[in-house]
């Protein structure tokens, strides 16, 4: 379980296809590798990934081929910032919101307006997952936990502050980019109980 509070933005050191799966080799920034441990679960981008192998200034993940099918994974390069988070721990603060890792899509960026104090971006995502971005909601863009500020029939919109645009890889997208999102897990559960009745 994870809070969207980026720690750190790494970079991909390397990038190796192995069979239906993709093995890249993490360096961060500021989290010390030293203090992560084999089979620790880290998001990246606001994907779950367990560390495999521990190097001197990097680690080592594996992402399979369902990781591949559902995220934006598949497209990192040698060289590409990525957004990293260690796992929440019992009694840690609760700053952003329930991230499980466990991405649901991608959405695309479709809109960015630079007003100064905040970064206003919009996604353009399907339908299927549109249906639990609501108005003041939490969602996870790129393992981010940020606020909905705004949903239309096509697109949702978050603003960025200047904060959050220097301590994650947000302020780094272009027109077109994609992004790995996850939608609000009780959402999901609820509909999915009340859906049960019916």
């Amino acid at each position: 379980m994870f809070t969207g509070l980026v720690e750190d933005v790494g970079t991909v050191a390397q990038a190796s296809r192995r069979s239906d799966a993709l093995v890249l080799a993490i360096r961060p920034a500021r989290i010390p590798v030293a203090e992560l441990t084999l089979g620790e679960s880290v998001c990246h981008d606001g994907t779950c990934l367990t560390v495999t192998e521990l190097g001197r200034d990097a680690f080592t993940v594996l992402a399979g081929a369902e990781t591949l099918a559902r995220t934006t994974l598949g497209g990192l390069r040698v060289g590409r910032r990525v957004n990293l988070e260690r796992a929440l721990r019992v009694g840690d603060r609760l700053g952003g919101h329930w991230v499980t890792g466990h991405v649901d899509g991608t959405a695309e960026l479709a809109a960015r307006r630079d007003l100064g104090a905040n970064l206003v971006l919009g996604f353009r995502t399907p339908p299927a997952l549109l249906r639990y971005i609501v108005e003041k909601g939490s969602i996870a863009v790129a393992g981010v936990s940020l606020t909905v500020n705004a949903v239309d029939p096509e697109t949702f919109w978050v603003a960025i502050i200047p904060h959050t645009r220097d301590h994650t890889s947000l302020g780094d997208l272009a027109i077109g980019d994609r992004v790995n999102l996850e939608t609000d897990i009780l959402a999901k559960h609820v509909e999915k109980l009340l859906g049960a009745r019916t």
